[in-house]
């Protein structure tokens, strides 16, 4: 997950950089009224940031930018670097002048506000989609534990290490079990909570039914046998129905 963090760091560097380019647009494009680069410089002195130079700063953040949208939101990818510049154009008007035209002094310079206010929402809407990506990269990474984890406890079943296979598909369940409650913001008053405070949590939140409850209760109790070692040894058939439960809860609650 370190690698996601950094181009989240990246990106948000990116959004802070677009909020100093668009009070530099505005500042450059009101030469002719003091007011406004007034109340701009006010702004940007609340705020403890620093005017830039625009044309200075634009190219780079582009192209930064744009690589950031191809791999976040690719559907946005073609309007944003359509703003950049429009190749199919036959004419230059307000509707089809790009940010382009504006570095290079084309025409009414003005067109150019609401051209790199599409651009900053677009990348606002990469930084949401993130958010939600890195949710679901990080759901399908735990999914992928878990079935690493279940294979480790199968293989011990096989080699005869029952009440070590049942402790890791117990550990399993409870941490499933914790990412749900997590999931749908479901506080555990317990210090220490087991697979019973979240299975009651989520009862109780009607997030599973009184047939999944019973059925998580009973997992529950065969974990319990396989960490006590005062209680009877395991046997191997609770075992397997421990590994396949827990499978099946994983893959099914939610």
């Amino acid at each position: 997950m370190t690698d996601l963090h950094k181009y989240k760091d990246e990106l948000l560097s990116l959004i802070a950089k677009s909020e100093l380019l668009y009070y530099a647009l505005i500042y450059e494009l009101a030469q002719s009224k003091p007011k406004m680069r007034e109340y701009v410089v006010s702004q940007l002195q609340k705020k403890k940031l620093k005017l830039i130079n625009f044309d200075e700063e634009y190219e780079k953040w582009y192209t930064e930018s744009m690589e950031v949208i191809r791999q976040i939101l690719p559907s946005r990818y073609d309007d944003f670097k359509h703003l950049y510049k429009n190749e199919k154009r036959k004419v230059v008007s307000a509707l089809t002048y790009s940010m382009s035209d504006y570095m290079i002094g084309l025409n009414n310079r003005e067109w150019a506000f609401k051209k790199f206010e599409q651009q900053m929402k677009i990348l606002a809407a990469a930084e949401r989609q993130f958010h939600s990506s890195l949710f679901r990269i990080k759901q399908l990474l735990q999914a992928d534990l878990f079935d690493s984890e279940i294979d480790t406890a199968r293989e011990l079943l096989r080699n005869g290490y029952l009440r070590a296979s049942g402790a890791i598909a117990g550990v399993v369940l409870e941490k499933h079990l914790q990412q749900v409650s997590d999931n749908h913001g479901i506080a555990i008053k317990a210090r220490s909570a087991c697979i019973s405070d979240y299975n009651d949590a989520l009862k109780d939140a009607n997030l599973i039914d009184v047939p999944t409850w019973r059925f998580i209760q009973h997992l529950a109790d065969l974990r319990n046998l396989c960490d006590h070692k005062k209680q009877r040894e395991p046997k191997t058939e609770e075992i397997e129905d421990l590994i396949n439960g827990v499978d099946k809860v994983s893959k099914n609650v939610f």
